[in-house]
């Protein structure tokens, strides 16, 4: 049996959180399994809240082998049903189909990208239908964001009709994921606010044929995403930063906006609905909400496993299709630093990735 050797995640009771590299068997794959040389993985926020966890990110310290760090007493029992366990990480990642069982076959010598978990290893054992065939000439850094951002970004397109709005916003919007969404809001028609912290971020998006960018930063944020408003309808939005009150201002804004067209005054606020769906954790400060947005509107969350649920299997192929055919276009992603499964553990990359800042994304080349 082959062996791999992959990241681990630990919380133990004493609040230590423990990163280090171990070994692990690799099974042989099964009838309708392959197994993955894995060459690509990239580190997401998502991926954080298990890599990292709760823990101080200022309070670590290296042996060589382990990286530990502390858990905040107070935030501990939020991660009890982990303590104790030495956890895989890595939602999603490329490689080559290495060996396959029955029915797979076809696969040997693929590009695949997949959202398997456990990614940040040298091998993975999977369902083929796990995998998404990448095109040929694809290669695996194209592959390794393959899943969650072009397939949230799309979910947000998709999401926004499904509950019959017709125009969207969007926070971080300089991000990867964000860039993404415009290019799909511009190719179908849809209007789209794009919020950011910084004026570069304001002239890149702009660069990419963004007609609506609001900097949350600027004395004139709320005046710019009100007209901005206006102008695009927008009625749902969704919010990567999770905590303070920028969900708390889309929602007034939209108000505001709604009642510039109203033809009556109504006490109870515009008969507009108005949605914001947290789908992030930028912000780790506790969500806060002022309550002048009137009674109509809808605070909630959003994660892509379960809209996937909802959209059934054959639109989720049409979607993968998608991702797989534009990879190279509308959902390439850019990368600032590669490193490997040891450069995950070394200090100064950690106090980097942990971070999260907007165009500052690693790969992790296994």
């Amino acid at each position: 049996m082959k062996t791999s050797r992959q990241i681990r995640s630990l919380i133990t009771e004493e609040a230590k959180l423990e990163l280090s590299i171990q070994e692990h068997e690799v099974p042989d794959p099964k009838d309708d399994e392959v197994l993955i040389k894995v060459e690509a993985s990239p580190i997401n926020p998502s991926d954080l809240g298990l890599l990292l966890g709760p823990a101080d990110v200022t309070t670590m310290e290296s042996n060589g082998e382990v990286v530990t760090m502390d858990v905040p007493q107070s935030l501990l029992r939020s991660v009890g049903a982990r303590i104790g366990q030495s956890l895989p990480v890595g939602n999603e990642g490329s490689g080559t189909v290495v060996e396959a069982g029955k029915d797979a076959e076809h696969l040997i010598g693929k590009m695949v990208g997949l959202a398997g978990g456990s990614m940040y290893s040298e091998y993975r054992c999977v369902k083929a239908n796990a995998c998404l065939e990448m095109n040929e000439g694809t290669s695996a850094a194209d592959a390794a964001s393959c899943f969650v951002n072009p397939l949230t970004a799309l979910g947000m397109v998709e999401t926004m009709r499904m509950e019959n709005h017709t125009a969207l916003i969007h926070t971080a919007a300089a991000s990867n994921l964000g860039q993404m969404l415009i290019k799909i809001c511009i190719d179908e028609g849809v209007p789209l606010i794009n919020i950011v912290r910084k004026d570069e971020h304001v002239e890149l998006l702009k660069s990419l044929g963004a007609t609506h960018v609001c900097n949350s930063s600027s004395d004139n944020f709320m005046s710019d995403l009100v007209e901005a408003l206006v102008d695009t309808g927008a009625t749902i939005g969704f919010d990567a930063t999770g905590g303070g009150n920028l969900s708390s201002l889309l929602l007034t804004a939209m108000e505001v906006a709604a009642n510039k067209t109203a033809t009556e005054y109504s006490r109870y606020g515009s008969d507009s609905f108005k949605q914001v769906y947290i789908y992030g954790g930028l912000d780790r400060s506790p969500t806060t909400l002022t309550r002048s947005f009137g009674f109509s509107w809808s605070l909630g969350g959003w994660l892509l496993t379960p809209f996937i649920g909802k959209i059934g299997p054959e639109k989720f192929q049409e979607l993968r299709q998608k991702v797989a055919d534009e990879i190279q276009t509308t959902f390439k992603s850019n990368y600032t630093k590669e490193i490997s499964l040891e450069g995950v553990l070394e200090i100064e990359n950690i106090a980097e990735y942990a971070q999260q800042a907007t165009g500052q994304k690693y790969l992790i080349t296994p």
